[in-house]
């Protein structure tokens, strides 16, 4: 039926297996479905007639993504059939199948909306309204796209790449993403996609309506700074903002600074700060410094009126509680995996940083920075002279001679390349540009719509850890590494139709207080009363060994 087009999707139907392979990734199933997983439902339309429809091909990518089976291709390594008992069918798609799979889902362009409905599923009314936005910047390998060169930081170069802007919470908790196209300013993200896209969140558009006195924060690194922006942000929105502060000149008197108790991810930090008001660009803000060990000054401004400096440094320094998602993604969750293959073109009419103006720019730069050390050199040889017996001079004044000359053409040829950068203009749009170096982008569909289902898987696994994190003394190395050993732990599958459950008896694991972190883990996972999606099987964790 599935081959003549007639079945529109198999059923999931489940008879008893024991020790199924990664059969103990089910134990995610409640913590995925509160996540929101099944939220695709409201947003797309079912795959054309087949074998696997919408919900077990979703099924497959979320419980892929928690075995760490990073692509179609290493499904080839793996037995498809126990696989496929997790999702109630005979076999999970092999790899060309599911590929064609995610094309269906992606031609539908639906992967931001679904974001969007993830979005308002995860924002509560009690949540605290900080936002943390950094941008992930992922590197292109290939040749047939023509991309913007973009500096990574990570292996210092200018390569070909794509920004990915992430939007997490405090806790490094995903919320939202954007795509970039070519070279946007983090600031220009933020303006217009990222606060439109949190304003029409209903949570916060309630908010807005009661008038709150700040609608949101929002936390970013040295990357968008700029003091009118932030007063832009305030006077425009009421969206306080936290950031480090650039080129800090003087020093705070060290005996100002007093101690103060910061919580930083969970821990607890005894920190030297002081505050005081400073004016940047004719706007005030609120400066706050931690005064390290060797006296150095970390700055923080902030246009939040309300929250105190601990709070201030707490929510700064949390920062990096998304820099280790991003690791962690990297990691554990291939991250950086081209999904789709192609490329689409980018609004002709959309202006772009001239590229051979900044070539041009870069050479000047480079001239300036030359000029710089010869002037160094001739003043050297200035002050010789001055010092040098009177026989030396002649010496010297050749050497002077020289560097006079060095210089003038240096200062020359600068001259020439600012006169060639005048007759340039410093932006075009994309038509403007030669054909064999027009810039396009890699197709962002794909992409978008994994990255959506990665930020439920680990949103997921990071409700589960929390759970058993009390069992272990060092919590923060052991419950994910416990949670990674539980998704790829065999386990028995028994259904049982007369009572419509359908329990899972997990192997086991290596030590005893595994088995009762993961006894405690199937008491709270019972108590949900989740049921297998497209049936009416309560589902029941067990342990064997408890």
């Amino acid at each position: 039926m599935a081959a003549a087009g007639i079945l529109q999707q198999a059923a999931p139907v489940f008879s008893h297996q024991q020790t199924v392979i990664n059969a103990g990734v089910l134990f995610a199933l409640p913590a995925l479905l509160a996540q929101g997983l099944l939220k695709y439902k409201e947003v797309y339309q079912e795959l054309s007639n087949g074998y696997y429809g919408l919900q077990s091909t979703i099924l497959t990518l979320a419980f892929m993504a928690l075995c760490r089976i990073k692509n179609a291709e290493q499904l080839k390594q793996h037995k498809v059939g126990e696989l496929g008992a997790l999702i109630g069918l005979d076999r999970v798609p092999e790899a060309r199948c599911l590929r064609e799979k995610i094309q269906q889902i992606v031609v539908q362009h639906k992967a931001r909306e679904y974001n969007t409905v993830l979005l308002h599923h995860w924002l509560g009314e009690n949540d605290e309204f900080f936002f943390y936005v950094d941008g992930h910047v992922r590197i292109y390998y290939g040749h047939k796209a023509n991309l913007p060169l973009k500096f990574i930081s990570r292996q210092k170069l200018c390569l070909s790449a794509t920004t990915e802007y992430w939007v997490n919470n405090v806790e490094g908790l995903p919320y939202l993403v954007f795509m970039g196209e070519l070279n946007e300013k983090m600031q220009d993200v933020i303006e217009h996609q990222i606060i439109p896209e949190l304003q029409a969140n209903a949570t916060i558009a309630q908010r807005l309506h009661a008038k709150e006195k700040i609608l949101f924060s929002l936390v970013f690194d040295r990357e968008c700074y700029q003091p009118s922006f932030f007063h832009r942000l305030w006077d425009n929105h009421q969206i306080a903002v936290i950031t480090y502060r650039k080129n800090i000149k003087d020093k705070w008197e060290e005996n100002l600074f007093q101690n103060h108790t910061v919580t930083v991810l969970s821990n607890n930090i005894t920190m030297f700060l002081y505050e005081q008001n400073v004016q940047l660009d004719g706007h005030t803000f609120r400066e706050i410094r931690c005064l390290n060990e060797g006296g150095h000054q970390t700055s923080i401004l902030t246009t939040h009126p309300d929250i105190t400096l601990s709070e201030v440094a707490s929510k700064m320094f949390s920062r990096w509680s998304q820099e280790n998602f991003f690791k962690y993604l990297i990691a554990d969750y291939d991250f950086d995996k081209m999904i789709q293959y192609g490329t689409q073109s980018i609004d002709e009419n959309k202006k772009i940083v001239n590229p051979e103006y900044r070539k041009i720019t870069h050479k000047i730069k480079k001239l300036s920075e030359k000029i710089q050390r010869q002037e160094a050199k001739f003043y050297k040889v200035v002050e010789k002279i001055n010092e040098e017996h009177i026989d030396k001079l002649p010496d010297f004044t050749q050497q002077q001679i020289k560097a006079i000359e060095i210089l003038t053409a240096l200062k020359k040829d600068k001259e020439i390349l600012v006169q060639q950068r005048a007759i340039i203009p410093n932006k075009i749009t994309v038509k403007e540009m030669a054909d064999a170096i027009r810039y396009d982008k890699l197709k962002p569909e794909s992409k978008l719509f994994m990255n959506v289902i990665k930020m439920i898987c680990y949103r997921a696994e990071t409700a589960m850890a929390e759970i058993i994190a009390p069992h272990f003394l060092r919590e923060k190395e052991e419950k994910r590494m416990l949670i990674k050993q539980l998704f790829n732990t065999p386990a028995d599958i028994i259904p049982n139709d007369k009572e419509n459950t359908l329990t899972i008896c997990i192997a086991g694991l290596s030590a005893p207080r595994y088995n009762e972190a993961i006894d405690n883990l199937c008491t709270i996972l019972n108590q949900t009363e989740t049921n297998f999606p497209g049936t009416q099987l309560k589902l029941i964790f067990k342990n064997h060994v408890g």
